[in-house]
């Protein structure tokens, strides 16, 4: 079989021996990959582009994908991060006014191997009762044995450093965008760990100055630009992986309990993770992880429930939290912690997605949340 015939056909393996022929859709080529499916009806783009999907491919479970196409201004990055793309039918048409582009003409220039044409729900039905697996996408090679070999072969993704792969490579401001709140004039540092734009966006709008700061560096990077908070952000991974991000937290967490450091600090989905970990806590692999549009959560302070945009397969286990660090929000689908705070300190995350991108906005409130902490901890310091 020549290169042209193997390009009209693609095959995707499981690493429990599931397989299905399907039609290439991007570009041709061959990627192995952890599998999550994600249940958001849109915002594929803002998916594809999520620097959180390092090292997986994600099966979208809305089966028409690719009706609007893509455009420059809903990339949550600087290029696609997810590993590979399994949908069920493109679209044949891009009907939008924004549309810049085709999805798949938009996957064939990021070099990325998808696959159409395949039984998304067996898929999603196989990861939900297996858990998430590893998982073959080829327009090149056929044959069953050697895709299983190569399967095989691939390093899972626990234990892997996957933030080192997204992160920039040194310290900058994000633009415009800020209200001009007196109340705001703050400045905000972002440890990024693979941040999303629209994570900056919220934020811009809430403080005068965002700086991203690489999460390899260390503390004596971060304060130079004076923060009066600090956000770890989200990204891809296994928390445990990330040992420099965890030893930052500790360290920052460690400076504002002896008060040599005055600033409020908040983690979003790993950032979250991150923080549990320097607060003495532990995390765990879930089954298949939370990944779309339409997670609900409570809030247990209040009783609100949210529809939260979810992208994660690490857990804080609460049992492993001390005294000091309280709940605040619960999963309703499984009762997983999706939100915890310090009793004494400024200090909070949330597993979910406040800034949405793609998702509703329900959440959004957590961005004014944390700038009314800054804003309380930059008042005792002038009392």
């Amino acid at each position: 079989m020549n290169r042209t015939e193997c390009m009209r056909k693609a095959v995707i393996l499981l690493e429990d021996g599931f397989c299905q022929e399907g039609l290439p859709f991007g570009a041709g080529g061959e990627i192995i990959a952890e599998v999550v499916f994600n249940t958001s009806m849109a915002g594929y783009q803002e998916i594809l582009t999520d620097p959180s999907y390092k090292g997986q491919m994600v099966c979208m479970t809305y089966p028409l994908i690719g009706n609007y196409g893509v455009n420059l201004q809903d990339a949550e990055s600087r290029k696609v991060f997810s590993e590979g793309f399994i949908i069920k039918e493109k679209s044949r048409i891009s009907s939008n006014w924004r549309a810049e582009d085709s999805l798949e003409d938009y996957l064939k220039k990021n070099n990325i191997v998808a696959i159409e044409n395949v039984d998304t729900r067996a898929i999603t039905r196989r990861l939900r009762t297996t858990g998430s697996m590893k998982g073959i996408i080829s327009t090149l090679d056929f044959n069953i044995s050697s895709l299983r070999q190569k399967l095989n072969s691939f390093p899972s993704i626990v234990g892997r450093d996957l933030v080192k792969e997204v992160i920039a490579d040194k310290p900058y401001e994000w633009g415009p965008g800020f209200k001009k709140d007196p109340a705001s004039e703050y400045c905000v540092a972002v440890i990024d760990c693979g941040v999303k734009h629209s994570i900056l966006n919220n934020l811009r709008e809430q403080f005068r100055k965002v700086v991203v700061v690489p999460a390899n560096l260390g503390l004596s990077e971060v304060l130079k630009f004076d923060p009066q908070g600090i956000v770890f952000s989200n990204g891809p991974g296994d928390p445990q992986a990330v040992s420099y991000a965890v030893d930052l937290a500790r360290e920052i967490v460690e400076q504002i309990k002896t008060g040599r450091l005055k600033a409020a600090v908040m983690g979003i989905c790993l950032g979250h993770q991150i923080l549990g970990l320097a607060l003495g806590g532990k995390t765990y692999k879930l089954k298949f992880g939370h990944h779309g549009g339409n997670h609900p959560v409570k809030d247990l302070r209040t009783g609100r429930i949210d529809i939260t945009v979810q992208n994660h397969n690490f857990c804080i286990d609460p049992k492993s939290l001390n005294p000091d660090i309280e709940i605040t929000h619960i999963n309703l689908y499984d009762n997983t912690p999706e939100g915890m705070r310090h009793k004494k300190l400024p200090v909070f995350g949330v597993q979910f997605h406040p800034e949405a991108g793609p998702g509703p906005f329900d959440a959004r409130y957590i961005f004014g949340e944390f700038r009314e902490k800054v804003k309380q901890v930059c008042l005792r310091e002038k009392t």
